[in-house]
Protein backbone atom coordinates (compact mmCIF):
# COMPACT_ATOMS: atom_id res chain seq x y z
CA UNK A 1 0.00 0.00 0.00
CA UNK A 2 2.91 2.14 0.81
CA UNK A 3 4.56 1.87 -2.74
CA UNK A 4 1.04 2.43 -4.53
CA UNK A 5 0.70 5.88 -2.05
CA UNK A 6 4.05 6.71 -3.36
CA UNK A 7 3.43 6.38 -7.15
CA UNK A 8 -0.07 7.95 -7.10
CA UNK A 9 0.80 11.33 -7.48
CA UNK A 10 3.26 10.65 -10.24
CA UNK A 11 0.17 9.03 -12.42
CA UNK A 12 -2.26 12.07 -10.94
CA UNK A 13 0.24 14.57 -12.73
CA UNK A 14 0.98 12.34 -15.89
CA UNK A 15 -3.03 12.05 -16.38
CA UNK A 16 -2.98 16.00 -15.82
CA UNK A 17 -0.21 16.40 -18.65
CA UNK A 18 -2.64 14.28 -21.08
CA UNK A 19 -6.12 15.48 -20.14
CA UNK A 20 -4.49 19.21 -21.01
CA UNK A 21 -2.82 18.50 -24.12
CA UNK A 22 -5.68 16.59 -25.64
CA UNK A 23 -8.31 20.06 -24.52
CA UNK A 24 -5.61 22.74 -25.14
CA UNK A 25 -3.60 21.48 -27.54
CA UNK A 26 0.20 23.06 -25.90
CA UNK A 27 3.17 23.44 -27.52
CA UNK A 28 5.03 20.18 -26.46
CA UNK A 29 8.31 21.78 -27.39
CA UNK A 30 8.46 25.23 -26.60
CA UNK A 31 7.49 23.90 -23.01
CA UNK A 32 9.92 20.97 -23.04
CA UNK A 33 12.87 24.19 -23.73
CA UNK A 34 11.82 26.32 -20.90
CA UNK A 35 12.22 22.90 -18.91
CA UNK A 36 15.37 21.81 -20.07
CA UNK A 37 17.13 25.37 -20.08
CA UNK A 38 15.59 27.30 -17.56
CA UNK A 39 14.32 24.89 -14.61
CA UNK A 40 16.51 22.15 -14.86
CA UNK A 41 19.61 24.06 -14.29
CA UNK A 42 18.53 25.71 -11.18
CA UNK A 43 17.57 22.01 -10.08
CA UNK A 44 21.07 20.93 -10.95
CA UNK A 45 22.82 23.95 -8.83
CA UNK A 46 20.82 23.28 -6.19
CA UNK A 47 21.68 19.49 -6.16
CA UNK A 48 25.30 20.05 -6.57
CA UNK A 49 25.73 22.73 -4.35
CA UNK A 50 23.27 21.26 -1.36
CA UNK A 51 24.56 17.96 -0.66
CA UNK A 52 28.19 17.05 1.05
CA UNK A 53 30.90 15.22 -1.34
CA UNK A 54 31.93 12.20 1.10
CA UNK A 55 34.11 9.43 0.71
CA UNK A 56 31.69 7.06 -0.43
CA UNK A 57 30.74 9.14 -3.52
CA UNK A 58 33.97 7.29 -5.01
CA UNK A 59 32.93 4.43 -4.88
CA UNK A 60 28.61 5.33 -6.02
CA UNK A 61 30.29 7.54 -8.82
CA UNK A 62 32.02 3.92 -10.37
CA UNK A 63 28.64 2.49 -9.62
CA UNK A 64 26.47 4.47 -11.49
CA UNK A 65 28.93 5.35 -14.25
CA UNK A 66 29.31 1.46 -14.90
CA UNK A 67 26.05 0.63 -14.59
CA UNK A 68 25.17 3.24 -17.44
CA UNK A 69 28.18 1.79 -19.25
CA UNK A 70 27.17 -1.68 -19.30
CA UNK A 71 24.09 -1.03 -20.51
CA UNK A 72 25.45 1.14 -23.34
CA UNK A 73 27.04 -1.02 -24.37
CA UNK A 74 24.07 -3.55 -24.70
CA UNK A 75 22.08 -1.25 -27.03
CA UNK A 76 24.99 -1.18 -28.89
CA UNK A 77 25.36 -4.72 -29.93
CA UNK A 78 20.90 -4.94 -30.06
CA UNK A 79 21.23 -2.09 -31.82
CA UNK A 80 24.36 -3.88 -34.12
CA UNK A 81 22.27 -7.11 -34.30
CA UNK A 82 18.26 -5.11 -35.36
CA UNK A 83 20.66 -2.66 -37.94
CA UNK A 84 19.32 -0.14 -36.54
CA UNK A 85 20.08 3.55 -37.41
CA UNK A 86 22.26 5.83 -35.33
CA UNK A 87 18.66 7.83 -34.25
CA UNK A 88 17.17 4.27 -33.34
CA UNK A 89 20.39 3.58 -30.85
CA UNK A 90 20.39 6.68 -29.14
CA UNK A 91 16.69 6.78 -28.48
CA UNK A 92 17.21 3.84 -27.02
CA UNK A 93 20.23 4.35 -25.17
CA UNK A 94 17.71 7.47 -23.52
CA UNK A 95 14.58 5.26 -23.41
CA UNK A 96 17.12 2.23 -21.16
CA UNK A 97 20.15 3.58 -19.50
CA UNK A 98 18.98 6.39 -17.24
CA UNK A 99 16.40 5.54 -14.45
CA UNK A 100 14.93 7.60 -12.37
CA UNK A 101 16.02 7.59 -8.76
CA UNK A 102 14.55 10.78 -8.24
CA UNK A 103 11.01 11.73 -7.37
CA UNK A 104 10.70 8.02 -7.49
CA UNK A 105 13.22 6.16 -6.25
CA UNK A 106 14.01 8.53 -2.93
CA UNK A 107 10.39 7.85 -1.67
CA UNK A 108 10.87 4.16 -2.65
CA UNK A 109 14.24 3.97 -0.80
CA UNK A 110 12.93 5.99 2.64
CA UNK A 111 9.81 3.96 2.89
CA UNK A 112 11.41 0.62 2.81
CA UNK A 113 14.73 1.38 4.18
CA UNK A 114 14.60 4.30 6.63
CA UNK A 115 16.34 7.71 6.63
CA UNK A 116 19.62 6.19 6.70
CA UNK A 117 19.01 4.69 3.31
CA UNK A 118 17.51 7.69 2.24
CA UNK A 119 20.41 9.58 2.49
CA UNK A 120 22.19 7.48 0.03
CA UNK A 121 19.59 7.39 -1.80
CA UNK A 122 20.13 11.77 -2.37
CA UNK A 123 23.55 10.51 -2.84
CA UNK A 124 23.13 8.31 -5.99
CA UNK A 125 20.13 10.95 -7.23
CA UNK A 126 23.11 13.82 -7.63
CA UNK A 127 25.44 11.17 -9.14
CA UNK A 128 22.87 9.66 -11.85
CA UNK A 129 21.74 13.42 -12.28
CA UNK A 130 25.02 14.74 -13.36
CA UNK A 131 25.66 11.43 -15.60
CA UNK A 132 22.41 12.16 -17.43
CA UNK A 133 23.33 15.33 -17.76
CA UNK A 134 26.27 14.88 -19.72
CA UNK A 135 25.78 11.67 -21.05
CA UNK A 136 22.80 11.79 -21.25
CA UNK A 137 22.91 15.05 -23.21
CA UNK A 138 25.06 13.52 -25.40
CA UNK A 139 23.07 10.65 -27.01
CA UNK A 140 20.19 12.94 -26.94
CA UNK A 141 22.07 15.21 -29.06
CA UNK A 142 23.86 13.13 -31.24
CA UNK A 143 20.83 11.53 -31.94
CA UNK A 144 18.74 14.60 -33.49
CA UNK A 145 20.58 14.32 -36.75
CA UNK A 146 20.06 11.18 -38.24
CA UNK A 147 23.30 10.75 -39.90
CA UNK A 148 26.19 8.29 -39.66
CA UNK A 149 29.01 9.67 -38.76
CA UNK A 150 28.42 12.99 -37.46
CA UNK A 151 31.13 15.03 -36.13
CA UNK A 152 31.93 14.62 -32.53
CA UNK A 153 32.81 17.92 -32.30
CA UNK A 154 29.15 19.00 -33.03
CA UNK A 155 27.69 16.88 -30.97
CA UNK A 156 29.66 18.04 -28.20
CA UNK A 157 29.60 21.19 -28.67
CA UNK A 158 25.58 20.97 -28.13
CA UNK A 159 26.38 19.11 -24.95
CA UNK A 160 28.53 21.92 -23.73
CA UNK A 161 25.79 24.64 -24.46
CA UNK A 162 23.18 22.98 -22.53
CA UNK A 163 22.52 24.95 -19.05
CA UNK A 164 21.98 21.58 -17.41
CA UNK A 165 25.40 20.90 -17.60
CA UNK A 166 26.42 24.23 -16.19
CA UNK A 167 24.22 24.14 -13.39
CA UNK A 168 25.73 21.29 -12.47
CA UNK A 169 29.36 21.88 -12.25
CA UNK A 170 28.70 25.69 -10.64
CA UNK A 171 27.04 23.86 -7.91
CA UNK A 172 29.74 22.05 -7.08
CA UNK A 173 32.59 24.58 -7.68
CA UNK A 174 30.38 26.62 -4.72
CA UNK A 175 30.34 23.87 -2.96
CA UNK A 176 33.89 22.82 -3.32
CA UNK A 177 34.90 26.50 -2.72
CA UNK A 178 32.56 26.86 0.11
CA UNK A 179 30.92 30.09 -1.70
CA UNK A 180 27.74 30.98 0.64
CA UNK A 181 24.54 32.32 -0.27
CA UNK A 182 21.93 33.62 1.34
CA UNK A 183 18.72 31.86 2.27
CA UNK A 184 16.80 34.32 0.25
CA UNK A 185 18.67 32.90 -3.32
CA UNK A 186 18.82 29.61 -2.21
CA UNK A 187 14.60 29.92 -1.44
CA UNK A 188 14.39 31.44 -5.18
CA UNK A 189 17.27 28.70 -6.73
CA UNK A 190 14.98 26.15 -4.65
CA UNK A 191 11.69 27.05 -6.13
CA UNK A 192 12.81 27.12 -9.61
CA UNK A 193 14.96 24.17 -9.68
CA UNK A 194 11.68 22.27 -7.51
CA UNK A 195 9.02 23.52 -10.20
CA UNK A 196 11.05 21.44 -12.76
CA UNK A 197 10.17 17.99 -11.39
CA UNK A 198 6.03 18.35 -11.83
CA UNK A 199 6.72 19.86 -15.34
CA UNK A 200 8.42 17.60 -16.43
CA UNK A 201 5.75 14.30 -15.56
CA UNK A 202 3.47 17.09 -17.02
CA UNK A 203 5.43 17.12 -20.17
CA UNK A 204 5.51 13.40 -20.84
CA UNK A 205 1.68 13.44 -20.05
CA UNK A 206 1.30 15.85 -22.62
CA UNK A 207 3.75 13.69 -25.06
CA UNK A 208 1.84 10.66 -24.60
CA UNK A 209 -1.28 12.44 -25.36
CA UNK A 210 0.39 13.00 -29.07
CA UNK A 211 1.51 9.41 -29.27
CA UNK A 212 -0.98 6.71 -31.60
CA UNK A 213 -1.11 3.19 -31.59
CA UNK A 214 0.13 2.91 -35.08
CA UNK A 215 3.56 4.68 -33.75
CA UNK A 216 4.68 2.22 -31.16
CA UNK A 217 7.50 0.50 -32.29
CA UNK A 218 6.81 -2.25 -30.34
CA UNK A 219 10.05 -4.24 -30.45
CA UNK A 220 12.26 -1.60 -29.30
CA UNK A 221 9.93 -0.53 -26.70
CA UNK A 222 10.23 -4.02 -25.44
CA UNK A 223 13.49 -4.23 -25.45
CA UNK A 224 14.32 -1.07 -23.79
CA UNK A 225 11.81 -2.11 -20.99
CA UNK A 226 13.71 -5.62 -20.97
CA UNK A 227 16.89 -3.57 -20.14
CA UNK A 228 15.62 -1.04 -17.93
CA UNK A 229 13.32 -2.91 -15.73
CA UNK A 230 15.26 -6.60 -15.50
CA UNK A 231 19.04 -6.56 -16.96
CA UNK A 232 19.63 -3.26 -15.15
CA UNK A 233 18.84 -4.98 -11.47
CA UNK A 234 20.89 -7.95 -12.31
CA UNK A 235 23.79 -6.07 -13.80
CA UNK A 236 23.85 -4.29 -10.46
CA UNK A 237 24.25 -7.29 -8.51
CA UNK A 238 27.29 -8.43 -10.31
CA UNK A 239 28.50 -5.24 -9.72
CA UNK A 240 28.05 -4.68 -6.09
CA UNK A 241 28.72 -8.26 -5.28
CA UNK A 242 32.45 -6.71 -5.67
CA UNK A 243 32.28 -3.50 -3.95
CA UNK A 244 33.42 -2.84 -0.08
CA UNK A 245 29.93 -1.57 0.54
CA UNK A 246 27.85 -2.80 4.23
CA UNK A 247 24.89 -4.79 2.66
CA UNK A 248 21.96 -2.00 3.06
CA UNK A 249 23.96 -0.53 1.02
CA UNK A 250 24.27 -3.10 -1.69
CA UNK A 251 20.32 -3.42 -1.71
CA UNK A 252 19.80 0.46 -1.95
CA UNK A 253 22.31 0.28 -5.42
CA UNK A 254 20.21 -2.82 -6.59
CA UNK A 255 16.82 -1.43 -5.68
CA UNK A 256 17.27 2.33 -7.72
CA UNK A 257 19.18 0.04 -10.77
CA UNK A 258 15.19 -1.31 -11.29
CA UNK A 259 13.43 1.74 -11.33
CA UNK A 260 11.94 3.04 -14.42
CA UNK A 261 13.11 5.22 -16.93
CA UNK A 262 13.71 9.01 -15.88
CA UNK A 263 11.38 11.42 -17.19
CA UNK A 264 14.21 14.00 -17.89
CA UNK A 265 15.13 11.99 -20.73
CA UNK A 266 11.88 12.53 -22.74
CA UNK A 267 12.96 16.33 -22.11
CA UNK A 268 16.03 15.84 -24.30
CA UNK A 269 14.15 13.66 -26.81
CA UNK A 270 11.59 16.09 -27.51
CA UNK A 271 14.20 19.15 -27.80
CA UNK A 272 16.56 17.18 -29.89
CA UNK A 273 14.17 15.51 -32.16
CA UNK A 274 15.68 11.85 -30.72
CA UNK A 275 12.66 9.78 -31.89
CA UNK A 276 10.52 11.21 -28.80
CA UNK A 277 7.57 9.32 -28.88
CA UNK A 278 9.76 6.09 -28.43
CA UNK A 279 11.29 7.45 -25.45
CA UNK A 280 8.31 9.17 -24.17
CA UNK A 281 6.07 5.50 -24.56
CA UNK A 282 9.34 3.70 -22.74
CA UNK A 283 9.36 6.22 -19.96
CA UNK A 284 5.52 5.54 -19.62
CA UNK A 285 5.33 1.78 -19.80
CA UNK A 286 8.70 1.13 -17.68
CA UNK A 287 6.64 3.57 -15.05
CA UNK A 288 3.55 1.41 -15.18
CA UNK A 289 5.16 -1.91 -15.30
CA UNK A 290 7.88 -1.09 -12.15
CA UNK A 291 4.10 -1.42 -10.24
CA UNK A 292 4.59 -5.66 -10.79
CA UNK A 293 8.53 -5.46 -11.25
CA UNK A 294 9.90 -3.51 -8.56
CA UNK A 295 7.81 -5.08 -5.66
CA UNK A 296 9.65 -8.43 -6.95
CA UNK A 297 12.79 -6.78 -6.56
CA UNK A 298 12.40 -5.20 -3.01
CA UNK A 299 10.78 -8.78 -2.08
CA UNK A 300 13.65 -10.73 -2.99
CA UNK A 301 16.65 -8.04 -1.37
CA UNK A 302 14.40 -8.04 1.49
CA UNK A 303 15.38 -10.99 4.72
CA UNK A 304 16.07 -13.55 4.33
CA UNK A 305 18.74 -11.75 2.37
CA UNK A 306 20.98 -12.83 -0.78
CA UNK A 307 25.03 -12.87 0.27
CA UNK A 308 26.57 -10.06 -2.00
Amino acid sequence: MHFLMILLPVFGIFVTGFIGQKILKFDIAGLSKMSLYILSPFLAFKTFYSHQLTSAYAYYAFYVLILCIGLIVLVYLWSKICHYRNQDNCALILASCFMNNGNYGTPVILVFFGSAGFDIAVILMVLQQFVMSTLGTYFAAKGSNDVEGISQRTVLKKVLRMPIVHGALLGLIFQILHIPLSKEILLAVGMIGDSSIPVIMLILGMQLATLHIKQIELPKISFALILRLIVSPLWAVLLVYFMPLDLMAKKILIVLAAMPTAANTTLMSVQFNTKPQLVSSATFFSTVLSLITLPIVLMLVQPPVMNL
